[in-house]
């Protein structure tokens, strides 16, 4: 358990960068999680690819992908159709998160991610036919309270709270729903195909997206491209293999609200990087507060128990 919690919090602190990228990225939104996704599928592919080599030359004619359909071992195409749909949700749960980001600021975007917890300790009962915690609850009431103080006197930051509160509805159900089939198969072939079966919906919804939110080009410069590099492999792959075996030791609840602590890194990365001190209220701290009382509540009953 407690070899959980570390690669738990090792992954929180990867994900704290993740709000920095998505805001020094210049991309909108939409392509940036298209292209995220696209370079995490090829990025596993390799990965995956690699673990299964062999001298055969029958193996080495196979090619990329029916190596990767041969070693998958997901029970025919309805496991897979399964992990494309969690991916999906991932997808969404991006495009809404980094739409917050710039609507407002990394700090408002991460912070309201605190709300996965809420969301969870409401869904993650009624999807698992299981009694609701009040004591889950409770805790999560907590963080509530922490987003409304921010929503009520940050005015200029509500289109970005009211996208940040999407994507963390969205990213409970990718939790609970991930932690249903992370048990059934290995985490570097879940998420290979979770980020493919995100980049096909996305691939799907882009021509729209871009109807309603042109853009001048399509494709990303020299130094967004080195910067997407590096976000894939740290903060996308690394983090969710991460996460993907946490999920296996850990309830899904305990994990989206340990979450909350990812606000925290990427604040003081944005502060140190992007300035973002001078953009923050009192309000915000004590926000920040009640969120953060409410991990440090969740975190002492799970230790507890």
């Amino acid at each position: 358990m407690k070899q959980a919690f570390i690669k738990l919090h090792l992954s929180i602190l990867l994900a704290g960068f993740t709000g920095i990228f998505g805001k020094i990225i210049t991309l909108n939104e939409g392509l940036l999680v298209w292209y995220r996704m696209m370079l995490a599928a090829v990025v596993m592919a390799v990965i995956l690819l690699l673990r299964h080599s062999s001298p055969s030359p029958n193996l080495q004619k196979r090619g990329l992908i029916r190596t990767i359909l041969s070693v998958s071992s997901l029970g025919g195409w309805s496991g897979r159709l399964k992990l494309f749909g969690v991916g999906s949700l991932l997808a969404l749960h991006w495009v809404f998160f980094f739409g917050s980001i710039k609507a407002s600021n990394v700090s408002i975007g991460v912070i309201c991610f605190s709300l996965t917890g809420f969301f969870t300790a409401i869904l993650e009962p009624l999807i698992s036919h299981r009694r609701i915690s009040f004591r889950e609850l409770a805790f999560s009431l907590i963080a509530l309270a922490g987003i409304g103080l921010i929503f009520h006197f940050d005015v200029q930051y509500r289109k970005g709270i009211l996208l940040g509160i999407a994507s963390s509805l969205l990213a409970a159900l990718f939790t609970i729903t991930n932690k249903q089939t992370g048990s059934k198969y290995a985490s570097s072939v879940m998420v290979f195909y979770e980020m493919l079966g995100g980049f096909l919906l996305l691939t799907l919804l882009i021509p729209l997206y871009l109807h309603f939110f042109p853009v001048e080009t399509i494709l990303p410069d020299t130094q967004d491209f080195i910067y997407l590099l590096i976000f894939v492999v740290c903060c996308t792959v690394l983090l969710y293999l991460l996460q993907i075996d946490v999920l296996k030791q850990i309830s899904a609840f305990t994990v989206n609200l340990s979450y909350n602590l990812e606000p925290v890194y990427s604040i003081i990365i944005a502060m140190f990087f992007l300035g973002e001190a001078k953009e923050l209220t009192f309000s915000f701290y004590i926000g920040l507060g009640f969120i953060l009382f409410s991990v440090l509540l969740q975190t002492w009953n799970v230790w507890r128990m």
